[in-house]
């Protein structure tokens, strides 16, 4: 099946490293113009030119703190000026943020809520009106297979990506009649740079460390960015037209619940 996004435009958000990075390419690459949001600027314009060098389409990066509402207003203004539409976004700007929930100040978790749910509302919110006028949209939640799973010691990050699965839902039900998708994407072990960094940070080898966090899965393997892109690409288009209001774990059978 050869899936195409020809004529659409695309906003990923946490868009220069990792995952985000590996949509922004599937996406290009599949003919859609694509709008990478993210926090650095070095690492952004990284990823634009990479984007750029592999597809034919118009790409364009963009600071932006999408935990601050205000970053989120000037930036949406900037990329509707500069593409006229956004026909696919995706939530995907987030931390792994973990700990014994008696040490999780206020502080963190209003930190936690404000990257990962509500950027993604109030992305949602400035998307929605302009895809349900065009009768066409898709919204992509990226979340984790804690959201659907939590283990102990996995706030805050579960209990905001749990949000975000009620979120998605929600979403999926009040948009459907307008013929707007709304989807989850939740990730288990798949090669990021949270993992690298994580890795580097502990003193390890990267291909050893990545080697040996593969074997927890039932596959025996962590994934690769760009598989998990594949399936974005999929639920993004035309070829996934009748899946939304779902959660798909993208994680080689990790996860405990379906």
């Amino acid at each position: 099946m050869d899936i195409r996004l020809d004529g659409r435009t695309a906003l990923v958000t946490g868009g220069s490293k990792g995952l985000g990075l590996a949509m922004a390419l599937k996406f290009a690459q599949s003919g859609a113009e694509v709008a990478i949001l993210a926090r650095g600027a070095d690492a952004l314009a990284a990823a634009e030119r990479q984007v750029r060098s592999t597809a034919q389409t118009r790409v364009k990066a963009y600071r932006c703190d999408v935990s601050k509402a205000r970053d989120i207003e000037a930036t949406w203004k900037d990329v509707i000026g500069e593409f006229g539409k956004i026909d696919i976004l995706v939530n995907n700007a987030g931390t792994s943020m973990t700990g014994k929930f008696e040490d999780l100040t206020d502080q963190v978790w209003q930190d936690d809520f404000d990257l990962k749910l509500f950027a993604a509302i109030r992305l949602a919110r400035l998307a929605l009106p302009a895809m349900k006028a065009r009768r066409w949209g898709r919204i992509i939640n990226v979340l984790n297979v804690g959201a659907k799973a939590p283990r102990p010691q996995s706030a805050p990050t579960a209990v905001s990506r749990a949000a975000g699965l009620a979120l998605t839902k929600i979403l999926a039900g009040e948009c459907a009649p307008h013929n707007v998708l709304v989807n989850a994407l939740l990730v288990g072990l798949i090669a990021s740079d949270q993992h690298v960094q994580r890795i580097l940070a502990e003193g390890g080898n990267v291909e050893a460390g990545l080697k040996a966090m593969g074997v927890r899965t039932p596959l025996g393997r962590i994934g690769e960015a760009e598989e998990f892109a594949n399936v974005a690409c999929l639920l993004a288009s035309d070829a996934g037209s009748f899946v939304t209001g779902t959660a798909i774990n993208v994680d080689g059978g990790m996860s405990p619940v379906v």
